[in-house]
């Protein structure tokens, strides 16, 4: 039987990943603007800063598989199953870190703003990997230091920019009215 704060972050989970497949229709479906915008990944690390890393990562690892299947975007190969790695990546790391720096001496913004930028860079290095792997078992095309770098940085800067700004606004307001506590963990919900 599921309590009521797994019930509470399942209900949570399920509105990010909501988000993350609704949100990539802002940038019109044109590949060059989601590249560049990441609709996805701003659900996906909040769900980790919210719901907790198990969660984070499981709704990084379904969303762009999902909407592959539901809307024919992204593309599944390696597109779709590249940021699968790198999304549950997002929500897994954003979410162990977060629980994880609340121990230390860290507070407020700077202990998110590490979180952020920590569990940012390792997705994006799972990414690298993913499409290393990918791109050398499925396609003739050779996956180059070049491609990660154009990928992962150059092309996506302003994504990585308004994630950097809104996350840490975002997880510091929940914060400030109590709807997640400090730990990364969603406050209980009461009987009443």
């Amino acid at each position: 039987m599921m309590r009521k704060n797994d019930v509470y972050r399942l209900s949570l989970s399920a509105l990010f990943l909501a988000l993350a497949l609704v949100l990539p229709f802002l940038t019109g479906q044109i590949p060059q603007l989601g590249s560049a915008l990441l609709p996805m990944h701003l659900p996906v690390l909040l769900c980790g800063f919210v719901c907790g890393w198990p969660w984070g990562l499981a709704v990084g690892l379904i969303a762009p598989l999902l909407r592959t299947m539901l809307f024919g975007m992204p593309p599944l190969m390696p597109t779709a199953v590249a940021m699968a790695f790198e999304l549950a990546a997002y929500g897994c790391f954003s979410g162990l870190l977060y629980e994880r720096l609340s121990k230390t001496s860290l507070k407020g913004t700077a202990r998110v703003f590490v979180a952020l930028a920590a569990a940012m860079l390792l997705g994006r290095a799972v990414w690298g990997v993913a499409s290393f792997v990918l791109y050398t078992l499925f396609l003739t095309k050779t996956f180059t230091v070049a491609l990660f770098v154009a990928g992962a940085f150059i092309n996506a800067w302003p994504g990585i920019l308004a994630q950097l700004v809104l996350v840490p606004l975002i997880v510091l307001a929940l914060e400030r009215a109590k709807l997640i506590p400090i730990a990364g963990k969603p406050k209980p919900v009461s009987a009443n």
